[in-house]
Protein backbone atom coordinates (compact mmCIF):
# COMPACT_ATOMS: atom_id res chain seq x y z
CA UNK A 1 0.00 0.00 0.00
CA UNK A 2 1.07 3.43 -1.20
CA UNK A 3 2.01 6.09 1.77
CA UNK A 4 -0.27 9.15 1.71
CA UNK A 5 1.28 11.89 0.57
CA UNK A 6 1.21 13.14 4.27
CA UNK A 7 2.99 10.77 5.16
CA UNK A 8 5.58 10.50 2.53
CA UNK A 9 6.29 14.24 3.89
CA UNK A 10 6.78 13.59 7.45
CA UNK A 11 8.91 10.48 6.84
CA UNK A 12 11.24 12.62 4.76
CA UNK A 13 11.55 15.41 7.01
CA UNK A 14 12.24 12.94 9.93
CA UNK A 15 15.00 11.95 7.97
CA UNK A 16 16.38 14.91 7.15
CA UNK A 17 16.16 16.01 10.59
CA UNK A 18 18.13 13.05 11.64
CA UNK A 19 20.61 13.49 8.94
CA UNK A 20 21.08 16.93 10.24
CA UNK A 21 21.97 16.27 13.96
CA UNK A 22 24.14 13.42 13.51
CA UNK A 23 26.30 15.74 11.09
CA UNK A 24 25.98 18.33 13.34
CA UNK A 25 26.32 16.08 16.67
CA UNK A 26 29.76 14.29 14.79
CA UNK A 27 31.53 17.66 13.68
CA UNK A 28 30.49 19.71 17.56
CA UNK A 29 32.71 17.05 18.84
CA UNK A 30 35.69 17.30 16.41
CA UNK A 31 34.89 13.58 15.23
CA UNK A 32 35.98 12.26 11.80
CA UNK A 33 33.10 10.33 10.19
CA UNK A 34 35.41 7.02 10.39
CA UNK A 35 35.83 7.34 14.02
CA UNK A 36 31.89 7.75 14.61
CA UNK A 37 32.01 4.36 12.26
CA UNK A 38 34.42 2.80 15.18
CA UNK A 39 32.61 3.68 17.68
CA UNK A 40 29.20 2.55 16.44
CA UNK A 41 30.19 -0.32 14.24
CA UNK A 42 27.78 1.37 11.24
CA UNK A 43 30.24 1.85 7.90
CA UNK A 44 31.46 5.38 6.61
CA UNK A 45 29.63 4.75 3.45
CA UNK A 46 26.44 4.33 5.27
CA UNK A 47 27.06 7.79 7.77
CA UNK A 48 27.76 9.08 4.39
CA UNK A 49 24.22 8.40 3.02
CA UNK A 50 22.92 9.10 6.77
CA UNK A 51 24.44 12.34 6.96
CA UNK A 52 23.11 13.35 3.18
CA UNK A 53 19.92 12.58 3.47
CA UNK A 54 19.72 9.59 1.43
CA UNK A 55 19.45 7.03 3.68
CA UNK A 56 16.27 5.36 5.70
CA UNK A 57 17.90 3.94 8.79
CA UNK A 58 16.84 0.98 11.60
CA UNK A 59 16.10 2.20 14.96
CA UNK A 60 18.61 0.03 16.45
CA UNK A 61 21.67 1.44 13.68
CA UNK A 62 20.50 4.75 15.11
CA UNK A 63 20.94 3.96 18.45
CA UNK A 64 24.08 2.98 18.05
CA UNK A 65 25.00 5.62 16.16
CA UNK A 66 23.32 8.27 19.21
CA UNK A 67 25.48 5.80 21.86
CA UNK A 68 28.50 6.85 20.23
CA UNK A 69 28.08 10.35 19.78
CA UNK A 70 26.97 10.45 23.76
CA UNK A 71 23.68 11.77 22.75
CA UNK A 72 19.94 10.21 23.76
CA UNK A 73 18.37 8.83 20.40
CA UNK A 74 15.10 11.62 20.90
CA UNK A 75 17.70 13.83 20.69
CA UNK A 76 18.35 13.09 17.23
CA UNK A 77 14.55 12.47 16.51
CA UNK A 78 12.67 14.66 18.41
CA UNK A 79 11.02 17.55 16.43
CA UNK A 80 11.51 19.97 19.92
CA UNK A 81 15.27 18.67 20.33
CA UNK A 82 17.11 20.99 18.59
CA UNK A 83 20.74 20.70 18.38
CA UNK A 84 22.77 23.00 20.48
CA UNK A 85 26.00 21.88 21.26
CA UNK A 86 27.16 24.06 24.13
CA UNK A 87 24.25 22.43 26.03
CA UNK A 88 25.32 18.84 24.77
CA UNK A 89 29.22 19.52 26.08
CA UNK A 90 27.52 21.01 29.42
CA UNK A 91 25.12 18.03 29.67
CA UNK A 92 28.28 15.19 28.95
CA UNK A 93 30.53 17.31 31.94
CA UNK A 94 27.72 17.35 34.54
CA UNK A 95 27.33 13.30 33.68
CA UNK A 96 31.10 13.10 34.40
CA UNK A 97 31.25 15.05 37.13
CA UNK A 98 31.65 14.75 40.79
CA UNK A 99 28.13 14.20 43.22
CA UNK A 100 29.44 17.37 44.69
CA UNK A 101 30.38 19.23 41.85
CA UNK A 102 26.83 18.42 40.10
CA UNK A 103 24.90 19.45 43.76
CA UNK A 104 26.53 22.56 43.41
CA UNK A 105 25.72 23.09 40.12
CA UNK A 106 22.40 22.79 40.72
CA UNK A 107 22.20 24.72 43.25
CA UNK A 108 23.56 28.07 41.51
CA UNK A 109 20.94 27.16 38.31
CA UNK A 110 18.34 26.81 41.33
CA UNK A 111 18.98 30.36 41.83
CA UNK A 112 16.59 31.23 38.55
CA UNK A 113 13.87 29.13 40.22
CA UNK A 114 14.20 27.84 43.70
CA UNK A 115 11.33 26.10 43.90
CA UNK A 116 12.54 23.54 41.62
CA UNK A 117 15.39 22.51 44.05
CA UNK A 118 13.26 21.87 46.70
CA UNK A 119 10.88 19.14 44.11
CA UNK A 120 7.99 18.55 46.16
CA UNK A 121 9.54 18.01 49.71
CA UNK A 122 7.75 19.45 52.92
CA UNK A 123 10.01 19.53 56.10
CA UNK A 124 8.27 20.35 59.45
CA UNK A 125 10.25 22.36 62.10
CA UNK A 126 9.49 23.24 65.11
CA UNK A 127 10.65 22.85 69.41
CA UNK A 128 9.90 19.09 70.26
CA UNK A 129 6.22 18.79 71.36
CA UNK A 130 5.02 20.93 68.43
CA UNK A 131 3.18 17.98 66.97
CA UNK A 132 5.90 17.21 64.18
CA UNK A 133 6.31 13.94 64.22
CA UNK A 134 2.35 13.15 64.87
CA UNK A 135 0.96 15.81 62.01
CA UNK A 136 3.88 14.70 59.67
CA UNK A 137 2.77 10.76 59.63
CA UNK A 138 -1.13 11.71 59.23
CA UNK A 139 -0.18 14.01 55.80
CA UNK A 140 2.04 11.34 54.85
CA UNK A 141 -0.76 8.70 54.96
CA UNK A 142 -3.11 11.24 53.66
CA UNK A 143 -0.94 12.44 50.57
CA UNK A 144 0.78 9.79 49.71
CA UNK A 145 3.94 10.42 50.24
CA UNK A 146 7.13 8.77 52.81
CA UNK A 147 7.00 9.90 56.24
CA UNK A 148 11.06 10.70 57.60
CA UNK A 149 12.12 11.68 60.93
CA UNK A 150 15.31 12.55 60.53
CA UNK A 151 16.97 11.55 63.94
CA UNK A 152 15.14 8.02 62.78
CA UNK A 153 17.50 8.35 59.82
CA UNK A 154 20.50 8.69 62.07
CA UNK A 155 19.77 5.82 64.20
CA UNK A 156 19.11 3.47 61.70
CA UNK A 157 22.63 4.56 59.96
CA UNK A 158 24.50 4.50 63.42
CA UNK A 159 22.43 1.18 64.51
CA UNK A 160 22.50 2.31 67.81
CA UNK A 161 19.87 4.76 69.35
CA UNK A 162 19.94 8.42 69.85
CA UNK A 163 20.98 8.51 73.55
CA UNK A 164 23.85 6.31 72.59
CA UNK A 165 24.73 8.87 69.67
CA UNK A 166 24.71 11.88 72.12
CA UNK A 167 26.83 10.01 73.97
CA UNK A 168 29.47 8.73 72.05
CA UNK A 169 29.67 11.73 69.47
CA UNK A 170 28.61 14.11 71.64
CA UNK A 171 26.96 17.53 70.38
CA UNK A 172 29.46 18.14 67.27
CA UNK A 173 29.46 14.64 66.14
CA UNK A 174 25.82 14.54 66.24
CA UNK A 175 25.30 17.44 64.18
CA UNK A 176 27.71 16.31 61.15
CA UNK A 177 25.57 12.31 61.72
CA UNK A 178 22.49 15.33 61.40
CA UNK A 179 24.13 17.22 58.11
CA UNK A 180 24.77 13.57 56.04
CA UNK A 181 21.44 12.40 56.93
CA UNK A 182 19.45 15.48 55.19
CA UNK A 183 22.18 14.71 52.65
CA UNK A 184 21.10 11.03 52.02
CA UNK A 185 17.33 11.93 52.44
CA UNK A 186 17.81 14.54 49.72
CA UNK A 187 19.31 12.40 47.45
CA UNK A 188 16.74 9.70 47.81
CA UNK A 189 13.41 11.26 47.44
CA UNK A 190 12.23 13.90 45.57
CA UNK A 191 8.50 13.88 47.11
CA UNK A 192 8.48 13.34 51.08
CA UNK A 193 7.57 14.73 54.36
CA UNK A 194 10.56 14.88 56.98
CA UNK A 195 10.45 15.92 60.35
CA UNK A 196 13.51 17.52 62.17
CA UNK A 197 14.63 18.16 65.58
CA UNK A 198 14.12 21.15 66.92
CA UNK A 199 18.14 21.81 67.34
CA UNK A 200 18.48 21.61 63.55
CA UNK A 201 19.54 25.29 63.38
CA UNK A 202 22.27 25.42 65.32
CA UNK A 203 24.12 23.83 62.28
CA UNK A 204 23.83 27.03 60.19
CA UNK A 205 25.01 25.51 56.90
CA UNK A 206 22.91 22.16 57.34
CA UNK A 207 19.91 24.53 58.01
CA UNK A 208 20.68 26.96 55.27
CA UNK A 209 20.41 23.50 53.34
CA UNK A 210 17.32 22.20 54.65
CA UNK A 211 15.89 25.43 53.83
CA UNK A 212 16.43 25.29 50.12
CA UNK A 213 16.34 21.72 49.46
CA UNK A 214 12.40 21.46 51.40
CA UNK A 215 9.65 23.35 51.60
CA UNK A 216 9.53 24.43 55.41
CA UNK A 217 7.03 24.83 57.55
CA UNK A 218 7.51 25.44 61.40
CA UNK A 219 4.68 23.65 63.62
CA UNK A 220 4.48 25.95 66.66
CA UNK A 221 2.56 25.86 69.94
CA UNK A 222 2.35 27.99 73.06
CA UNK A 223 5.56 27.14 75.70
CA UNK A 224 3.00 25.43 77.93
CA UNK A 225 1.47 23.20 75.69
CA UNK A 226 5.54 22.30 74.75
CA UNK A 227 5.93 21.41 77.92
CA UNK A 228 2.88 19.18 78.29
CA UNK A 229 2.95 16.92 75.44
CA UNK A 230 6.79 16.12 75.95
CA UNK A 231 5.46 15.70 79.77
CA UNK A 232 2.96 13.23 77.91
CA UNK A 233 4.61 11.22 76.22
CA UNK A 234 6.61 10.38 79.48
CA UNK A 235 9.71 12.77 79.47
CA UNK A 236 9.28 13.92 82.99
CA UNK A 237 12.93 15.53 82.49
CA UNK A 238 11.91 18.69 81.34
CA UNK A 239 10.13 19.80 85.05
CA UNK A 240 11.66 17.63 87.10
CA UNK A 241 14.20 19.40 89.95
CA UNK A 242 14.56 22.23 87.64
CA UNK A 243 11.56 24.86 88.88
CA UNK A 244 13.14 27.23 86.31
CA UNK A 245 12.12 25.20 83.54
CA UNK A 246 9.73 26.48 81.82
CA UNK A 247 11.11 30.23 81.94
CA UNK A 248 14.11 28.24 79.95
CA UNK A 249 11.58 26.74 77.43
CA UNK A 250 10.16 30.56 76.61
CA UNK A 251 14.17 31.66 76.57
CA UNK A 252 15.03 28.61 73.73
CA UNK A 253 11.73 29.58 71.72
CA UNK A 254 12.57 33.15 71.97
CA UNK A 255 16.01 32.91 70.69
CA UNK A 256 15.13 30.12 67.95
CA UNK A 257 12.12 31.65 66.60
CA UNK A 258 14.19 34.08 64.15
CA UNK A 259 15.55 30.94 62.45
CA UNK A 260 12.32 29.30 62.10
CA UNK A 261 10.67 32.14 60.59
CA UNK A 262 12.51 31.37 57.78
CA UNK A 263 10.23 28.77 57.23
CA UNK A 264 8.04 29.17 54.16
CA UNK A 265 4.56 28.93 55.88
CA UNK A 266 3.54 28.00 59.83
CA UNK A 267 1.22 25.94 61.29
CA UNK A 268 -0.21 26.87 64.77
CA UNK A 269 -1.28 23.87 66.95
CA UNK A 270 -1.84 25.71 70.28
CA UNK A 271 -5.44 24.86 71.30
CA UNK A 272 -6.17 22.62 67.94
CA UNK A 273 -7.09 18.99 68.13
CA UNK A 274 -5.02 16.72 66.14
CA UNK A 275 -7.78 16.43 63.20
CA UNK A 276 -7.76 19.95 63.12
CA UNK A 277 -4.33 20.77 62.98
CA UNK A 278 -4.00 18.14 60.50
CA UNK A 279 -6.02 20.07 57.95
CA UNK A 280 -4.22 23.24 58.69
CA UNK A 281 -1.52 21.47 57.18
CA UNK A 282 -2.88 20.11 54.49
CA UNK A 283 -4.61 23.54 53.75
CA UNK A 284 -1.39 25.35 54.38
CA UNK A 285 0.71 22.22 51.49
CA UNK A 286 -2.34 22.83 48.90
CA UNK A 287 -2.52 26.69 49.21
CA UNK A 288 1.15 27.26 48.58
CA UNK A 289 1.18 24.00 45.92
CA UNK A 290 4.41 22.80 47.39
CA UNK A 291 3.94 19.35 45.25
CA UNK A 292 3.33 20.97 42.37
CA UNK A 293 6.65 20.09 40.44
CA UNK A 294 7.59 23.62 39.03
CA UNK A 295 7.42 24.33 34.95
CA UNK A 296 5.52 21.02 34.57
Amino acid sequence: MKDSPAVADAAALLIARVAARVREARRSKGMPRRELSELSGVSPRYLAQLEAGEGNISIALLQRIATALDLRIEALMSESAAWDSDLQRVVTLYRQAPATVQDEVRRVLAVQNPAALRASRICLTGLRGAGKSTLGKLAGETLGLPFVELNSEIETQTAMPLSEVMALYGEDGYRALEAEALARVIERHDRMILAVAGGIVAGEQTYARLIERFHTIWIRTSPAEHMQRVRAQGDLRPMQGNPAAMQQLRGLLEARAPAYEKASAQVNTSNRTVSSSLNDLLAVIASKRFLEVPGA
